[in-house]
This record gives structure tokens, C-alpha cells and sequence, in this order.
């Protein structure tokens, strides 16, 4: 069983940070491609951001390039997104997603709102 929890989201002002925290269980976690995730309401879920499984490589959407950091620590089995200048467009339920070698899975979400 592919199993992840996101935990890290609330609330917080324009311009302010956050760090989400994806912990990982029943899978090579080392292994496996992690992503990140988010769905505002009435939108389509989106890529935010992906990391392989060494971690050398990421990859971001544009939205969030030069304020998001995606990163890993496989001996924790834990992948973070550092959320830096955050803005009210930033608002959505934020997923953990990780691709194992033999299956998908998906956290509850975590959600994360930007607002004055």
C-alpha cells in the first residue's frame, strides 16, 4: 500500500511562508518520484511541483518558479515544499502524490490559504 499524509497547511498572509511535509509509509520511498499537488475550489487539480527519487531533479510549475522548493529526505521517507511569497492565487487543498514502482498513491491533503 502506497501511503502518504500531508501535514504543514493554515493560513497566512500574503507574502509569508509555509513548509509542507509529506510523510511516506508502505513503499520504497527511495525508490519512487514524488510530486506535489494542488486544487482550488471549482479548478483543476495541478502540478505544482516534482522531484525524482534521488532527488536530483525537480521540476515546478511556472505559477510557482523561484518561490516554491521541492526536497527529500529519504532517510526520513519525508518530501517538503517550502512555500515562499505566497499569494492569494497560492489558496487550494495541496496533495502529496508518489509514484512507487508498482503503484499511485495519493495523501488526504492538506490545505493552505493565503489571505489578508
Amino acid at each position: 500500500q502506497v501511503h502518504v499524509v500531508e501535514s504543514g497547511g493554515g493560513l497566512v498572509q500574503p507574502g509569508g511562508s509555509l513548509r509542507l511535509s509529506c510523510a511516506a509509509s508502505g513503499f520504497s520511498f527511495s525508490s519512487s518520484d514524488m510530486s506535489w499537488y494542488r486544487q482550488a475550489p471549482g479548478k483543476e487539480r495541478e502540478l505544482v511541483a516534482r522531484i525524482s527519487p534521488g532527488g536530483g531533479l525537480t521540476n515546478y510549475a511556472d505559477s510557482v518558479k523561484g518561490r516554491f522548493t521541492i526536497s527529500r529526505d529519504n532517510a526520513k521517507n519525508t518530501v517538503y515544499l517550502q512555500m515562499n511569497g505566497l499569494k492569494p492565487e497560492d489558496t487550494a487543498v495541496y496533495y502529496c502524490k508518489a509514484v512507487s514502482p508498482l503503484a499511485i498513491g495519493w495523501g488526504q491533503g492538506t490545505q493552505v490559504t493565503v489571505s489578508s
